[in-house]
């Protein structure tokens, strides 16, 4: 049992492994061979999981050889286009200046249900109001209304914005990260401050944040904000 145990742990860190090498996208929107790849390392690892007369290099040999295969892959599709256009495909227009494609429907199999699902995804209720609608090879829905329907932006209303600053997170959940606060040019006198000023100490803290701006946003724990 503890064996069993042991095995589950090893293969578990390995496929966390393998999914960090392979990029954030793993965990979003997946190319289709990323979708592949994330479906065979499932399969691969449960068999020696659920099997304990396999060796444990059993399961861990083909796993890291669809890695391996998935990294060169990675590497041709981003220096190959027509590689690129093979293994992911290209995007493909729905709606092109107002106008609805159906022969393009048909070859991508996206029904009217879906079509003006993903639109009302993208806030849009009228198809007419959509001046292109593309389909993106990762299965996202990309829609630019016609400029009379899309909402004004700051520029063209006239309005004097300011600019956005990024806020740093200097506390999260209680912990102080140090890298941050020297990131923010801040230190620890000033965090003291900061959190006298909320009454308040480090382990009360649930969100601490300071831009550039000197903008500061503390959050407590539950019972204190």
């Amino acid at each position: 049992m503890i064996l069993s145990y042991g095995r589950t742990i090893v293969l578990y860190l390995v496929l966390i492994f393998c999914v960090r090498l392979m990029g954030k996208r793993q965990i979003g929107e997946m190319e289709p061979t990323e979708f592949v790849v994330t479906m065979l390392l499932a399969n691969l690892a449960s068999i020696p999981m659920q099997d304990g007369a396999i060796p444990l290099y059993s399961g861990l040999v083909p796993i890291l050889t669809v890695l391996g295969t998935e990294l060169v892959l990675s590497g041709l599709i981003m220096f190959s286009v027509p590689m690129r256009k093979f293994l992911c495909g290209k995007p493909v227009i729905l709606i092109e200046n107002g106008r609805l494609l159906q022969e393009n429907l048909r070859r991508t199999r996206v029904t009217l249900d879906e079509l003006t699902g993903h639109l009302r995804e993208k806030d849009v209720l009228d198809i007419r109001t959509v001046q292109y609608a593309i389909l993106e090879t990762d299965g996202n829905l990309s829609v630019f209304p016609f400029p009379k329907y899309r909402p004004a932006s700051a520029r063209e209303a006239g309005i004097q914005v300011k600019d956005q600053l990024l806020p740093v997170t200097i506390v999260e959940d209680g912990y102080l990260s140090r890298d941050n606060l020297k990131k923010a040019g801040k230190d620890e006198r000033w965090l003291q401050k900061t959190l006298e000023s909320q009454s308040a100490t480090l382990p009360d803290t649930l969100l601490l944040t300071v831009d550039q701006a000197g903008k500061v946003v503390w959050l407590g724990k539950e019972g204190r904000s």
